[in-house]
């Protein structure tokens, strides 16, 4: 999703109504083992070199994985960008990242959007390296490229438990050639080449497949359904969630999306004999103890999913702030946590 275009239209629908629901039960979170809380923090290298800092909640200046740890999260999830410009979330920034992940003992995520910047349902352009090649040379272009990368990883000790292939492919992914409601067909194809590269190099890692809006079943129907028929290879539904752009957000608020979701979840399992995962959440950082609440209720959903099969639930970017305009963080302008993060806490 287009999180840093289209958030200020969400702002001025926030302005306009009433998000708290009127009833809000006390979350019971059912006993899960080894369920992933975590953070996508790929901005932090970025946001370092530009001199951000970052603080417990006492005001100590703290080291940001360290600080995740420290605020109940076990997953950090990584994206990866073909060749940027600049070069953050390339393979040397992500190995970066990825060790000092592994360094605090997290659990990791990569997240290859195959493009050489952001990939999200509004637009999924391909790498200029990649700009003139058919179908069957982007599917090798993915599968060397998703090699390669994870080559690097293993090379330096890191195990990633996860592998995303394609960010928010809610229409498919590499435009034109791979838009999923002008050839399906095509778009299964480039998926099952980024799975067997992935299985090659990490045989156990569960691949999944992310698109956004985990709300809208009739979205992940009609994907689901279609790369079923098409063939294609996953192990995960992967789902972003963001209430407040929900289209009825302001007549139910984030209770009503999250029980939307859980049952979409359910859905997903029941119809395909997927795991399902959260990849993304996110909800304005001044909208703190709504925005734990949310977290809180949509871990507690996930758990709840029959034989475990909901694998875990990651915020977005939660560290950001007073960056680049986005505000759906769960930091206050002061770099320190709000209480947002306590939705994490064991």
């Amino acid at each position: 999703m287009n999180k840093i275009i289209n958030f200020i239209a969400f702002s001025l629908l926030l302005l306009s109504c009433s998000n708290t629901p009127e009833v809000v039960k006390p979350v019971v979170e059912p006993p899960v083992s080894n369920f992933a809380k975590g953070a996508d923090i790929s901005w932090i290298t970025e946001m370092e070199a530009s001199g951000r800092k970052f603080y417990d909640k006492s005001g100590k200046e703290t080291e940001c994985f360290a600080l995740m740890k420290a605020l109940g999260m076990n997953s950090i999830r990584l994206r990866v960008w073909v060749n940027p410009s600049p070069a953050y979330n390339n393979t040397a920034d992500v190995v970066v990242k990825a060790l000092r992940a592994k360094s605090l003992g997290f659990r990791i995520m990569i997240d290859f959007h195959y493009s050489d910047n952001w990939a999200d349902p509004g637009k999924q352009t391909k790498p200029a390296a990649w700009n003139n090649l058919d179908l069957a040379g982007l599917k090798s272009a993915i599968g060397t490229h998703t090699t390669e990368v994870l080559t690097e990883l293993k090379k330096n000790g890191i195990t990633p438990e996860w592998v995303q292939v394609g960010n928010e492919t809610n229409d498919g992914m590499l435009w034109p050639t791979g838009r999923a409601s002008t050839n399906m067909s095509n778009f299964a194809q480039m998926i099952n080449a980024g799975y067997d590269a992935v299985k090659a190099v990490f045989p156990t890692a569960k691949v999944i497949v992310h698109i956004s809006n985990g709300y809208d079943n009739q979205l992940f129907r009609w994907m689901f359904d279609g790369l079923k028929t098409n063939g294609a290879k996953y192990d995960v539904i992967g789902m972003s969630l963001y209430p407040t752009f929900a289209p009825d957000y302001a007549t139910g608020g984030w209770a009503k999306v999250n029980q939307q979701c859980l049952t979409n979840m359910n859905d997903m399992i029941t119809r395909y004999n997927k795991e399902v995962m959260i990849v993304e959440v996110g909800m304005p950082w001044d909208s703190a103890a709504e925005c734990k609440l949310f977290v809180s209720d949509i871990i507690a959903k996930t758990k709840s999913l029959s034989n475990e099969k909901g694998l875990g639930v990651l915020y977005w970017e939660p560290q950001a702030y007073n960056w680049v305009g986005y505000t759906l963080g769960a930091f206050d302008n002061s770099g320190k946590p709000t209480v947002a993060m306590d939705a994490f806490l064991p």
